[in-house]
């Protein structure tokens, strides 16, 4: 317990319903149930692990929420377990007493002892200052790419400056993402195919996707390549970004890693899409436009890990990125 009378520890399966209340509040979700879809999904559901969760108690009342959402990239021949940080929610009664600040702390604290390597996320303008007086250093603005289907479009692409719906638009590009990746025998083998790579690049698997992008509440699409899932997959979320309708292409992934094939997947995306334009985020163009100082920015903080890696080394993707 804390001088001022707040206990801080793990959350428990028990405070779910005052955490969700409370995430409810605080974000104004209260009138929407796909927000405490959103969480077991993201928190309970999750191909890498169950969150880890604190709470700030006052009492029996819950005044501060913080989850740090398990992740795995792969180096080489290396897994790296890391923790993505995430839903955090205080009290309106208790905002102004650090409690953001000391359940953050507490919880690389005890990940520490865990073997937790590091944490990152892409906090907004708002928030980054806190993560860097926690420690958190920059890592840098991954390049953002894009192709609009036509002048028209790339116009509406510039004049809608807001943030994209966070649920998806109804699309008819290709099929349902959990009816693709139900062949779990093809995706396997696309997977086994791809070569090990010296930076850091999400850990799939077909267990991995599944839940990644399989979920109906998300409604993602996927476009595959000739010859079904062997040949490469591209997932996509279709969403209206104000007067535009964007193509988020979250996750291109071709046999062999094989450049041509990639470039294949992502020009049948921009031919077949119905949406304004196609946005992606990573190292590979694929055949599309660079759009210059756009994107989030991509931050670090080491757990167990000493370095920082570079901005080169890591291999993020949109599905990475978008929806957290």
């Amino acid at each position: 317990m804390s001088s001022d009378g707040l206990t801080i520890r793990r959350a428990l399966p028990a405070d779910r319903p005052e955490i969700i209340a409370l995430l409810a509040a605080s974000l104004g979700r209260e009138t929407d149930p796909r927000f405490e879809e959103l969480y077991s999904w993201k928190h309970e559901e999750n191909a890498f692990g169950a969150s880890a969760s604190w709470v700030a108690c006052d009492g029996e009342t819950i005044a501060g929420f913080r989850a740090l959402m398990r992740w795995e990239f792969t180096r080489g021949d290396e897994l790296l377990r890391c923790v993505r940080a995430v839903d955090t929610a205080t009290h309106p009664d208790y905002q102004g007493q650090g409690i953001f600040t000391r359940l953050t702390l507490r919880g690389i604290d005890e990940l520490r002892d865990e073997g937790c390597g590091f944490v990152f996320n892409t906090p907004n303008e708002q928030s980054r200052p806190g993560y860097l007086k926690m420690g958190w250093s920059v890592v840098g603005q991954p390049q953002v790419f894009f192709r609009p289907r036509s002048a028209t479009a790339a116009l509406k692409m510039l004049r809608s400056r807001t943030p994209a719906e966070r649920w998806s638009s109804l699309s008819n590009l290709g099929a349902p993402a959990a009816e693709i990746l139900s062949d779990t025998r093809g995706l396997q083998a696309l997977l086994d195919s791809l070569p090990r790579v010296a930076e850091l690049r999400t850990r799939h698997t077909a267990e991995s996707l599944e839940w990644r992008f399989g979920s109906e509440l998300l409604s993602y699409r996927i476009v595959t390549g000739d010859g079904g899932v062997e040949d490469g997959i591209a997932v996509v979320r279709v969403r209206q970004r104000g007067d535009a309708r964007e193509a988020a292409l979250c996750e291109v992934i071709a046999p062999d890693d094989n450049a041509k094939a990639r470039k294949a997947l992502v020009k049948a995306v921009t031919r077949q899409v119905d949406a304004d334009y196609v946005l992606s985020l990573g190292v590979n163009r694929d055949g599309l436009l660079p759009l210059p100082r756009q994107g989030p920015i991509l931050t670090w903080r080491g757990v167990t890990e000493i370095e920082m890696p570079a901005l080169d080394n890591w291999l993020l993707t949109l599905g990475d990125i978008e929806l957290f």
